[in-house]
């Protein structure tokens, strides 16, 4: 039985297992069978009918703490990406890039300051997890990555159909097999593919990046309030938990004296009166002039959601020493 381009079952079932399963990109090393041995020389690699996304190492830090290692990952067109491996208690994280640049131009985000470039293909976004899971097999082979955060550089939900087809291949059994329930995907508020996540019955988690409590106040934050005003996006939301019957993640970061007074955390209260939410309070990485928070204010702004009935957690710093936030290790090396 063939497979599609020529290429018989078992074959391709043997590809999968060494790219998917195993991480491995380097083929042509490999001690195939004669037959699938002359396919790949002869069908992959520069120039040929196929290429492996397996984009060059550029740069690598670790946090004083050992628990973060962030990669600057150079793509085929010399476009550099973004990808994060953080180590908590029992597990590993890896964060992800979704687009070179992006398009959504959060003042606080040092991708959004670079602008947009590029969306990433599923394959780009599919070897970022193989190169982390190459990482910590090199570490302890019996390390395992557990969970996934779609919250490096770009929108993924701007990039929503690559996006969706590099988390089938990543969730499935067979290869990385990170499951659903451990893949989140931060959004900044694209509704439109937020609805779609919903009808689709998407399983993978929803992080909102909310922000603001009012129109004006995320507005000036998130230009993309703009266009999918903060009505229409807790609309969206609320539908989506009608639909899904899921949880969703508010994401909010605090920026001293813009969004962090115990009046806006009255009004996030309010806005997000019977959604089933959980807010994720993120201490800013300090990034285009914007300040880190008072732990004093922050947490009075936690105390003031938990009394009102919302579940609330400051997220754990990782990276901070190694510029993790997204794009900034990027920013760097481009001033240099």
């Amino acid at each position: 039985m063939l497979a599609a381009d020529g290429v018989i079952l078992h074959h391709a079932k043997v590809l999968w297992r060494v790219i998917h399963g195993h991480g491995e990109l380097d083929l042509a090393s490999r001690d195939f069978l004669p037959p699938l041995k002359r396919w790949v020389a002869d069908s992959v690699g520069e120039g040929k009918r196929f290429f492996l996304d397996a984009p060059e190492l550029v740069d690598e830090i670790y946090s004083s703490d050992g628990l973060t290692r962030k990669f600057l990952l150079r793509l085929r067109d010399g476009q550099t990406i973004e990808t994060v491996l953080m180590a908590y208690a029992g597990r590993h994280t890896v964060c992800v890039s979704t687009q070179a640049g992006c398009a959504m131009g959060c003042v606080f985000c040092a991708t959004g300051q670079m602008g947009f470039v590029r969306h990433l293909r599923p394959g780009e976004i599919i070897a970022q997890v193989l190169h982390v899971r190459r990482v910590l097999k090199a570490i302890d082979p019996k390390k395992r990555l557990r969970n996934m955060v779609l919250m490096g550089m770009g929108e993924p939900l701007h990039n929503y159909d690559s996006v969706m087809a590099a988390l089938e291949t990543i969730s499935d059994r067979r290869g990385s097999g990170i499951g659903p329930t451990r893949i989140s995907i931060s959004t900044v508020g694209v509704v439109p593919a937020i609805l779609r996540l919903a009808e689709e019955e998407r399983p993978y988690c929803l992080a909102v990046s909310l922000h603001g409590s009012t129109e004006e106040e995320r507005a000036a934050l998130v230009p993309a309030s703009k266009r999918w005003p903060l009505a229409m996006l807790i609309d969206a939301c609320r539908r989506y938990a009608v639909i899904t019957r899921r949880r969703i993640f508010f994401e909010w970061t605090l920026i001293a004296g813009k969004n962090d007074s115990p009046e806006t955390a009255k009004r996030l209260l309010e806005l997000l009166s019977g959604i089933d939410a959980h807010i994720n309070l993120i201490p800013l990485n300090p990034t285009g002039g914007f300040a880190g928070l008072q732990s004093d204010a922050g947490h009075e702004f936690q105390k003031i959601l938990i009394a009102g009935g919302i579940p609330c957690t400051f997220r754990q710093r990782r990276g901070i020493d190694v510029a993790a936030g997204c794009g900034m290790l990027r920013a760097e090396r481009r001033l240099k």
